[in-house]
């Protein structure tokens, strides 16, 4: 029923994410495709939330770019990580979700034609507001044999027409976490070529084992090309909240506010004056107790697949790790994926769809470990059950 869907948006009737998820519905499977935890977030957030709608702050419209005391704390939460010091009357805007702002930057900072890069795989969501945009998606494989983003290729994959590079880290869906090093590489390009870049950081807080996140925006020559996205769904596991940010320069950030009051103009009222009580409440060690209890989690996942004969790529952060399917007998990993729910009652993500370059995803597929041991416990004896 979408023969009347304009032309530049057909590529995109399928989503991955959210056609596996109705898969699982319907068949009753455990549902590790789709990235959300099964447990609420911090007290003091969702306290927060509830005294905000007890008091009536929130029951009307806040100010249209977010408000004021959220857009304070988002800057003060970047000060505070990252070093990074940022207006909060001109060089922020929240939006409804991450999705929405990456959204509004594209289609404010690309015109048709446009050629915007992005480093496979990608989250399905930059494809499509690259269409929307009328952009031209440019996609650059890594590694050969890895997951590591290739400078060489990037260099390659740059012309003139090219407008916008869109980076991941922590990255989804492989779970790496780029280093200093490779950010600099990427934003070497990035400066030489005077591109815009959008980088999604809505896992920025979830990152194991000596990955620390590093904002590209904290490199020379980058924060004022750079368009920072961040996530209170990711960063405090309020994914149905949909409140997400953007930070940078008033000259980038000015016209993503203009696109991004024409979409869902404001939305959140109450999940805002608690998302800005959990960016400024929480101590640190809350946030060392979120990435252990979360790597554990990756921890028991990976050694029931592991157990399974798959081979797991190690996850250095996000709530994800890959395997390959073709080690199990499968000829892709969407093959894998397409048989899994009727086999053993478990959904995961297959990679392909995340790329251009046919060689580099097919045979891999996404798990989620942000779900609750006993949950992961089901999955892995489902799993065991059906490949003995």
């Amino acid at each position: 029923m979408t023969q009347q869907l304009v032309a530049r948006m057909r590529p995109f009737q399928r989503s991955i994410f959210g056609e596996m998820s109705a898969l699982a519905t319907r068949v009753g499977a455990v549902n590790l495709g789709q990235g959300f935890p099964d447990t609420e977030g911090p007290a003091l957030v969702r306290d927060a939330a509830l005294a905000a709608i007890r008091d009536g702050r929130g029951a009307q419209y806040p100010p249209a770019h977010g408000l004021p005391e959220l857009r304070s704390a988002i800057c003060a939460h970047q000060r505070r990580w990252y070093g990074l010091t940022w207006d909060p009357a001109t060089d922020v805007v929240v939006a409804t979700g991450a999705s929405e702002t990456i959204a509004a930057a594209v289609l404010a900072l690309v015109e048709p034609g446009d050629e915007v890069l992005v480093l496979e795989p990608y989250f399905d969501l930059y494809a499509a507001v690259i269409g929307l945009a009328g952009g031209v998606r440019v996609a650059v494989p890594p590694v050969p044999g890895t997951f590591r983003p290739d400078p060489r290729a990037l260099r390659a994959a740059i012309t003139p027409r090219s407008r916008m590079l869109i980076v991941n880290s922590p990255h989804n869906p492989t779970g790496a976490v780029l280093t200093e090093a490779e950010l600099s590489a990427i934003a070497a390009e990035a400066v030489a070529a005077d591109l815009v870049v959008l980088s999604d950081e809505a896992y920025e807080h979830l990152w194991f084992d000596g990955h620390p996140h590093v904002p590209i925006a904290t490199l020379p020559g980058m924060a004022e090309r750079t368009v920072t996205v961040g996530s209170a769904g990711k960063s405090l596991s309020f994914t149905g909240w949909k409140v997400g940010w953007a930070t940078g320069p008033a000259d980038l950030i000015g016209p993503v506010r203009v696109v991004r009051q024409h979409l869902s103009y404001v939305s959140g009222g109450p999940f805002q004056w608690a998302v800005a009580a959990g960016l400024t409440g929480l101590p640190d060690a809350h946030w060392e107790r979120f990435r252990a209890d979360l790597a554990a989690r990756r921890d028991q996942l990976s050694e029931g697949l592991s157990q399974l004969g798959l081979r797991v790529l190690p996850s250095e952060g996000t709530y994800y790790l890959l395997t390959d399917a073709t080690e199990l007998g499968y000829p892709s990993g969407e093959a894998f994926c397409a048989d899994l729910p009727g086999r053993a009652g478990v959904v995961a993500i297959p990679v392909a769809p995340l790329c251009d370059h046919a060689d580099v995803g097919h045979a891999w597929v996404r798990w989620a470990f942000c779900k609750r041991p006993e949950v992961l416990d089901e999955a892995l004896r489902r799993l065991r059950s059906a490949f003995p």
